[in-house]
């Protein structure tokens, strides 16, 4: 595997209205009970095939320390996590980071990996953006506007062109589109 056939995918939940967490930082709105007749059904076995492709998260570390409230759905897939601040840990699979985040993705992850998911928070996902990191952007928006709290893209400070890949629809009434990110 070469840095070459490595990507990185931006993968993001939003409502409609682009936020993805309530001002007290409240994720329950991400569980939909909208039903979209023409959508496709996820079931369990295929998000199981599709998480098998990933083989590596990177996160920031509000991000991490959600997801180990909500009971750690990474398994054993290497996570790193990017944070300033001192965390520990008991998962072996599980690395802190802090430094340059274009030589941990082109000298660290992209020569490892192939499939590479940078999954949370919005500031991590905006360095990313105009570092030129991210190869791909998954959004899933949620049928709902929140009408406040943490915006997924605010400020970015530069323009992208993206190229529409693909669009899926689900019984749940969430949309999935799949973008891939013009290099600059």
């Amino acid at each position: 595997m070469t840095a070459n056939t490595s990507k990185v995918t931006l993968h993001m939940v939003s409502s409609l209205d682009g936020f993805i967490a309530k001002k007290d930082g409240d994720i329950g709105w991400m569980q939909s009970s909208d039903t979209y007749e023409k959508g496709i059904t996820l079931t369990q076995e295929y998000i199981a095939e599709f998480l098998k492709s990933i083989d590596c998260y990177v996160m920031g570390s509000r991000t991490y320390e959600h997801a180990l409230e909500l009971g750690w759905p990474y398994g054993d897939v290497p996570v790193i996590v990017l944070t300033n601040r001192t965390l520990s840990t008991n998962k072996e699979s599980v690395e802190f980071y802090v430094g340059d985040l274009s030589k941990l993705v082109n000298d660290r992850l992209k020569p490892k990996y192939q499939n590479i998911w940078l999954v949370g928070g919005a500031a991590l996902t905006k360095d990313f953006i105009r570092l030129d990191l991210v190869d791909e952007i998954i959004l899933s928006i949620m049928p709902v506007l929140l009408g406040d709290g943490t915006l997924f893209f605010d400020y970015i400070g530069q323009e992208r062109l993206l190229h529409l890949k693909d669009v899926t629809a689900y019984k749940d009434g969430m949309v999935e589109l799949s973008y891939e990110v013009r290099k600059v």
